[in-house]
């Protein structure tokens, strides 16, 4: 009994030891760390460590973690596309030229139609290594470890990819992971993917830029570069009961690799907690950072990149022709036609929600189990014979969600057609299906609870 008691007090004594590493708590609140959060003091306790010497641009210690980011993607099943230790570039400067890198994984999505477009997800590599003070007359080496810029980033990008690959049969568009070098000061590593490492770049439909998110949900800012659709997705999740929502800024908390992808026309967003008093200093280390907040952030950051990789292209400015709707060419807007389509004797849309729609839909068994809702925005066009053609969802929620609403809505009868100006013509129409759960966990509408 004496022996045993000795083994739990050692144990208890060491257990701090332990831990001390990630926090100044006690060894019980290491204990109950989600594994998200574990992940995420593991990731930045050795990006910021005093081995990587602040990762500055072509040292060792940004390849160092350049290579801890590709064997990662390896672990998470992503498949990396650079070279080992990353696929290099040059930066000249006027007495030499710098070696940086940058570091690509990739997760192919299922649709055979759309996976050949990507959603790039990316975060800074490295930050601005370290320096040397005299202090009392004795030099000191003083290291800018970058916890939060941009250590937070790059492991909520490989958090990010791994629950995508977990996910990856509901994913559309297939996803990009850039780890990009050089980017403190010039950005080099994203204008290097872009201009000259990838040679797709025109079949990039959207980037989310990950930089400084460790310093908690309060200051948690999505920047999306005055883009309307990509703002639209925010406000759509905030319908969502998701454990953090950001706040929609309209001027850039932080400059970064954001900005190469806009300079090409690419919507682009920006995720960050912002600007800290501990910014481009000495002090930015590992005890900062609010790891339960980030992982708050990585559900909604994955909830956002879904909705990006399953639903239609974001456009990058209003005035652009719609590539998206091809279809609609010679169609006049519901709004617009002289005599409306009628389905049932009714010109109102909802009376073809609540007699067709919401009688036939049924709510995928995924979506039901993990508790999905929300509203999916399905456009289509009923053509001259009263006929529902050309379905396709222009604000989606999940691809379950999605695909049930589009299967639902092509199956409709036939409506009397519109008419304008005297003729038959083809009317495009939208419409929004609600899906919503209640608290026992079952798809009600309008009070009546659907199977």
């Amino acid at each position: 009994m004496k022996r045993a008691f000795a083994f739990f007090l050692a144990l208890v004594a060491s257990a701090p030891l332990a831990f001390a590493q990630f926090r100044n708590g006690s060894a019980l609140d290491a204990l109950e760390d989600s594994e998200t959060v574990r992940a995420f003091k593991q990731h930045v306790s050795y990006l910021a460590s005093t081995e990587l010497e602040g990762r500055k641009a072509g040292s060792e210690g940004e390849k160092l973690a350049a290579d801890y980011v590709a064997d990662y993607f390896k672990k998470y099943g992503i498949d990396v596309l650079s070279p080992e230790g990353g696929s290099t570039f040059g930066i000249a400067r006027e007495a030499d030229t710098l070696e940086s890198r940058n570091v690509l994984g990739f997760l192919q999505g299922w649709d055979q139609s759309l996976n050949g477009r990507y959603i790039v997800v990316g975060a800074r590599l490295d930050n601005l290594g370290a320096d040397t003070l005299v202090v009392d007359g004795e030099p000191m080496r003083r290291i800018y470890y970058g916890a939060n810029g941009n250590a937070s980033g790059l492991a909520m990008m490989l958090e990010l990819a791994q629950k995508l690959s977990y996910s990856r049969t509901l994913l559309r568009r297939s996803v990009l992971f850039v780890a990009f070098g050089a980017s403190t000061q010039t950005c080099a590593g994203s204008w290097y993917f872009l201009n000259r490492a990838f040679s797709d770049a025109d079949r990039i439909d959207a980037m989310v830029n990950l930089d400084m998110v460790g310093m908690g949900v309060d200051s948690f800012q999505a920047y999306p570069l005055a883009n309307e659709d990509l703002s639209v997705l925010v406000n759509t999740l905030k319908t969502e009961l998701l454990p953090v929502q950001p706040t929609l800024v309209n001027t850039e908390p932080y400059p970064g690799d954001h900005l190469a992808f806009y300079s090409k026309e690419i919507p682009s967003i920006l995720f960050t907690t912002g600007r800290y008093a501990e910014h481009d200093t000495g002090r930015d280390s590992w005890e900062i950072l609010d790891y339960d907040g980030m992982e708050r952030e990585l559900e909604y950051v994955y909830n956002y990149v879904q909705r990006l990789c399953n639903g239609q292209r974001p456009m990058f400015r209003n005035d652009d022709i719609d590539s998206r709707e091809p279809a609609r060419v010679g169609t006049v807007a519901f709004s617009d036609v002289d005599v409306k389509p009628m389905f049932l004797n009714s010109t109102d849309p909802r009376t073809f929600l609540e007699k067709w729609v919401y009688q036939y839909l049924k709510y995928p068994e995924y979506a039901l189990k993990n508790g999905i809702q929300g509203r999916v925005v399905v456009d289509f066009v009923i053509d001259e014979k009263g006929e529902v053609r050309d379905v396709q969802v222009s604000r989606g929620i999940h691809t379950t969600l999605d695909d049930e609403a589009v299967r639902v809505i092509s199956a409709s009868p036939k409506w009397r057609p519109g008419r304008h100006r005297g003729k038959k013509v083809k009317v495009a129409t939208t419409v929004a299906v609600d899906f919503r759960l209640d608290k026992k966990g079952t798809f009600g509408i309008n009070g009546k609870t659907i199977k």
